[in-house]
């Protein structure tokens, strides 16, 4: 088709985060290193001044960061701030992703109605077992075999949208919180990108709360 083949529009991406970002860095790794091809790295923005992952973003891969303190607001008093901050950079629900990477709030329910199915989390368990806080020590004390990590929509609910992709890590003899929320954390480090760029890509569809991969 030479010059006049298809060429796909970017997907903007805004990453939300609290502390570390270390999901983040895997996602702008990947992005610098090609494994994402369609997405275009806008805004961080963490709700945390001291967030190590701003001085990542910013100085490892020169990406725009802003602090939106909570200031004591709640729910869509605070998202909204979130919101006109990410139409500033261009990610709006029509052409942009945005990705929570240890991102410590929840959502209000009007954010995740303007920007349905485009929002991403990773939950360090294999959904819909240990939502919510402490997953890993929740997975412990149940005396599951196997845990894992989940890429899934946000919904209204509490780790409870459409699940894109998961992955599963054995529980060892002996493990601690600690030791297996690091081997979780590897796998992370990979799955994330990968859903990020099956999502740029256009190969995620949805119908009701099942996703397929194309």
């Amino acid at each position: 088709m030479g010059e006049s083949s298809y060429i796909r529009d970017l997907i903007n991406l805004a990453m939300l985060i609290s502390g570390r970002g270390s999901n983040m860095d895997a996602i702008l790794a990947a992005i610098r290193s090609g494994r994402i091809k369609d997405a275009k790295p806008c805004i961080v923005i963490s709700n945390k001044p001291g967030a190590a992952g701003l001085k990542i973003a910013s100085e490892k891969y020169g990406i725009p960061t802003k602090v939106v303190p909570s200031d004591g607001l709640k729910g869509w008093q605070y998202d909204q701030i979130v919101v006109t901050t990410l139409h500033e950079f261009g990610v709006t629900p029509e052409s942009g992703l945005v990705c929570l990477a240890g991102f410590m709030r929840i959502l209000s329910p009007e954010f995740v109605r303007q920007y349905k199915m485009r929002i991403m989390n990773i939950h360090p368990a294999l959904l819909p077992s240990f939502p919510g806080l402490h997953a890993q020590k929740q997975a412990l004390d149940y005396g599951v075999k196997v845990s894992g990590c989940t890429v899934h929509f946000v919904d209204e609910g509490m780790d409870s949208g459409p699940v894109i992709l998961q992955k599963a890590v054995p529980v060892i003899e002996g493990d601690n919180e600690e030791s297996l929320s690091a081997r979780i954390l590897e796998q992370e480090h990979k799955l994330y990108p990968e859903a990020v760029s099956l999502f740029c890509e256009g190969r995620i569809k949805i119908d009701d709360r099942r996703v397929s991969i194309t």
